[in-house]
């Protein structure tokens, strides 16, 4: 059963790199999109000398639909400065704008949540099964892949996958699956866990650092475990009695118990037992080991950490402002270079937030033009990802206390208001 997934979700991904490698690869060969100079000509014609009247619809409604591309455009550079989504996946022609379409919507990433999810769920299936649950191992449909013209890390560990199911089916026997602790990567590439993959690669990148200060750690530790099982094991210890230091292994697992302090008092008290001085040995360990080493690590990876949480935060602030120029180009005008006006606003705001009211988008205009001018200038502009996520909401002024209570309460309070004169009210 698990085989026939594989076949279910491996084109599909495949489907996916495709799309995303076709919207790497594509050429502008027309471009759907009015350039980022002059924004369109929508103003232009209205400026522009009376023609005929066939010829002015026409042109009206080629300017229309130039200013609607423009605002996707625009809404879809501010979505990749929002996702920090690379510029070079940006689409440059309407089939590229089409398939983009296509993969970057909430039902294509609900249908990815749904494939990560049923792979996880997989290994209540797979031996070691839960018992109700157990499956068999059969076919349904086989299909040949024939290409992974692919280097993406889901699709190498998906197709790794495959070749293990392949083994079991023919093999007929189930055997230790390491691969399948690798499913995680594909729940935790789901565009709705985007803050898990960021604190992921955050912490693989702040290894290198803690590999160093960890190497550091394991010297101190072997060169105590050589002292240990030549000193105590040798001089406070009997040759024939038993010991946590009488070989270099005990010697090692026992310092890291040691150091973990998951048995602290057990290590210690058989040496201390016979030899009071040998407590030496276990605090100036302890001392370098666990005081000094372990602090400086802890203090060496949140060093790191916050360095490499100031650089991404950086980087992301300088993509979205990248975005928002991208997306202010599109949405001035020749004759009026200096800021965009409500109304390209509006259209902009019809793509980016579909389901935002025109009250809204007045609002969220009028809270990001500080200068109060008609025109929306860029330094204004930069506020954007800030403001466009404010709710708005109409408020009353408050003549009594019971105002802001739900209706039900309120109405009874306002009857009660009106057949008495109590000063309570």
């Amino acid at each position: 059963m698990s085989l026939c997934f594989y076949f279910v979700l491996l084109p599909g991904y495949l489907v996916f790199s495709s799309i995303n490698l076709y919207l790497l690869n594509c050429k502008p060969v027309f471009l759907s999109f009015c350039t980022a100079t002059d924004g369109g000509s929508y103003d232009i014609i209205n400026d522009a000398s009376s023609p005929a009247a066939g010829d002015c619809c026409a042109q009206q409604s080629s300017a229309q639909h130039n200013w609607e591309m423009n605002y996707q455009e625009a809404a879809i550079y501010l979505q990749e400065g929002e996702n920090n989504d690379k510029f070079f996946t940006h689409p440059k022609n309407a089939k590229a704008l089409a398939a983009y379409l296509f993969v970057h919507n909430h039902l294509f990433y609900l249908m990815e949540l749904c494939a990560a999810l049923l792979l996880l769920l997989l290994s209540l299936c797979e031996a070691p099964a839960v018992p109700m649950l157990r499956l068999g191992i059969f076919v349904r449909r086989l299909q040949l892949f024939l290409s992974l013209n692919t280097f993406f890390l889901q699709t190498c560990v998906l197709f790794v996958q495959f070749i293990e199911a392949i083994v079991v089916l023919v093999r007929q026997t189930s055997h230790v699956r390491i691969t399948r602790a690798l499913r995680c990567i594909f729940l935790v590439d789901c565009r709705y866990c985007g803050a898990v993959r960021r604190n992921l690669r955050q912490i693989f990148q702040s290894l290198p650092p803690f590999i160093d200060i960890l190497l550091l750690l394991l010297f101190f530790m072997v060169i105590f475990a050589i002292l240990g099982e030549l000193y105590l094991w040798k001089y406070v210890f009997d040759v024939l009695s038993t010991s946590y230091f009488n070989t270099l292994e005990n010697s090692l697992v026992n310092l890291f118990v040691l150091l973990t302090t998951s048995n602290f008092p057990d290590v210690m008290m058989p040496s201390y037992a016979r030899n009071p001085w040998s407590c030496v040995f276990f605090i100036v360990y302890l001392s370098i080991e666990l005081y000094f080493i372990m602090n400086l690590l802890l203090a060496v990876v949140f060093d790191t950490f916050n360095d490499i949480e100031k650089r991404k935060f950086k980087s992301l602030l300088l993509h979205k402002r990248t975005a928002i120029q991208h997306a202010y180009r599109l949405l001035i005008t020749k004759q009026r270079p200096s800021g965009i006006s409500f109304r390209h606003f509006e259209g902009l705001l019809r793509f980016y937030k579909p389901r935002m009211c025109t009250r809204e988008r007045y609002l969220t205009f009028k809270a990001l033009n500080q200068s109060n001018t008609p025109l929306l200038s860029l330094k204004d502009f930069y506020n954007f990802y800030e403001v466009v996520g404010l709710k708005w909401k109409a408020k009353r002024n408050r003549e009594h206390w019971f105002d802001d209570l739900p209706r039900t309460a309120f109405l009874i309070f306002k009857g009660n208001k009106l057949c008495s004169n109590d000063s309570l009210y």
